[in-house]
């Protein structure tokens, strides 16, 4: 347990009561504000645009459905739990072009990998800073292998 001190600093601003993870967002429409149906919710028969896929649920039970999605959210409650990465590759391969939104224990470390298998905005529980983000986008130009992202890889960029 951290013992320190958790008082606030006389003068400093009290802060945001706002617990809303903020939404760090690679597209150009508008952010989808409407409700998000759990998957069981949605299979069942709800009239939704937007559905949220926790570990262990099928994504590929959403294929079906695809054309009346707007949103898919992917949930992370752990960082090290790498089944939504899947999810999402899935997604892509299948031909979804909605968002896909990254919920959860997001780290910034993961955004690039995240950003390769069809990810497109992010909900991180804790802030992400969009210039460190950014800088990690860009740490590594090149890609080794083909991804949903479309990037080239650089085999084919040395060999055409």
């Amino acid at each position: 347990m951290d013992n320190q001190d958790q008082s606030a600093v006389a003068g400093a601003p009290s802060p945001a009561l706002d617990d809303t993870p903020a939404l760090l967002r690679f597209r150009d429409d508008a952010p989808f504000e409407s409700p998000i149906a759990p998957l069981a919710d949605f299979l069942g028969g709800g009239n939704f645009a937007a559905v949220r896929v926790d570990p262990g649920e099928n994504a590929r039970d959403l294929i079906p459905h695809l054309g009346r999605l707007k949103l898919i959210e992917v949930a992370f409650p752990k960082f090290r739990d790498g089944r939504g990465y899947s999810s999402a590759n899935i997604l892509r391969e299948a031909g979804f072009t909605g968002e896909i939104r990254a919920v959860g224990d997001v780290l910034v470390d993961q955004i690039g990998f995240m950003r390769r298998v069809g990810f497109d905005s992010f909900a991180p529980d804790a802030p992400l800073d969009p210039g460190v983000v950014q800088a990690t986008l860009d740490r590594y130009p090149y890609v080794y292998m083909k991804s949903a992202d479309g990037k080239t890889p650089v085999w084919a960029l040395r060999h055409g």
